[in-house]
Formats: C-alpha cells, structure tokens, sequence
C-alpha cells in the first residue's frame, strides 16, 4: 500500500499544480508573465500525461500483484481525461504560449483580453482540473480508505465529483465568455447595443 502511494502521489502533485496554475492563467495581465506561466503549464501538463502513460503501461506489463498494477487500476478513472488533455489542451496551451510571445520584445506590455480569453478557454484548463480530480480517488484508496468498498459512500462520492466537475465546466465557460466580449473592439460592442432594440 505504501508503494502505491509512492507511485501516486507525484502523479496527483503535478496534475494538482497544473489545475492550479491553469485556473491562475486568465488573470495574468503582463503578456511576458503569461507566456512564462503558459511555458509552465505545458511542461506540467506533458509531465502528467507522461506519467499517467507510463503507469498505465507498467500496470499492463507487470504480473498483475505488484503495487504499479494497483496504481494503474486507481489511476483508470484519469485516463480519460488526460486524453483529452494530451489531444487538446497540448494544442491550446502551445498556441497560447505563441500568441504571448508575440509580446516577448516589449517587456511590460499588457496581455490583450483575446489572449487572457484564451487562456480561459474551456478546453485548457478544465481538462487538466478534471485529471487533478479524477486522481483525488485513486490517493485516497491508496492512503487505506477505499470509497467503493464502504456502504452508502459511493453514491454522495459520484454525486460530489459530478457536481464539482460540472461546476468546473460551468465556471470556466463563464469567464470564458466574459474575456471575449471584452476582447471584442469598443465600436462593435456599442453599435451591437443601439442596433439591440431595431431587432425583432
């Protein structure tokens, strides 16, 4: 058991510190900051696939008793989306960390609100919050409380992470929207809202 949290433990710490900064990353107003945090957050996110991808293959290749195996089991329930992670988040965060240099020469410039908008994409920085969560069961199991195993504990567990996982989405997607139509030129805005009432 000890081995397993071992084995765990780094993985749940870097997924951990990739939400983190992650959810931080919309708030940064210097661009050169935000290409610096983004560079960050890549390697973090590379780090934790890499390491849910290598415990997964030492589970399929072990005997099956040993605690790599019982870490990949726990671990099962993340790989979902640290897929979605490594197929999309990669992408975002690499373009991110792109559009930022831009910036590079200029030290002190603000980062645009297209950036930070950006930044608070959905698709960066929910999946990595959602890996970092899917872990939390698998440390717990592997600290001695098995949630499965206790009577009348599963259905508030699921119900909890589903509840946190869709308040994840829905905050992400809300300041998400908000960046953006800060993002959008003054004139477009204020021409949408005279022309607001004329539309049936």
């Amino acid at each position: 058991m000890e081995s397993q949290l071992t084995i765990l433990l780094p993985v749940a710490a870097v997924w951990l510190a990739a939400g983190v900064l992650a959810d931080r990353l919309p708030r940064l107003r210097d661009a050169r900051a935000l290409r610096r945090r983004t560079g960050w957050l890549l390697a973090l996110a590379l780090a934790g696939v890499a390491l849910i991808a290598a415990v997964s293959v030492g589970g399929l290749t072990s005997a099956g008793t040993a605690p790599i195996d019982r870490a990949a089991a726990g671990l099962a329930l993340a790989t979902g989306p640290a897929l979605v992670v490594a197929v999309c988040s990669v992408r975002r965060i690499r373009r991110l960390r792109a559009g930022a240099g831009a910036f590079e020469s200029a030290p002190g410039t603000p980062a645009p609100h297209g950036l930070r908008a950006a930044a608070a994409h959905p698709l960066v920085g929910v999946p990595l919050q959602v890996t970092a969560l899917a872990t939390v069961p698998a440390v717990i199991a592997a600290a001695g409380t098995d949630l499965g195993a206790e009577p009348g504990i599963t259905g508030p567990a699921i119900t909890v992470g589903a509840l946190a996982v869709a308040t994840i989405g829905v905050r992400h997607a809300l300041r998400h929207s908000r960046l953006v139509e800060r993002a959008q030129p003054t004139s477009v805005t204020r021409s949408a809202r005279a022309a607001g009432p004329l539309h049936v």
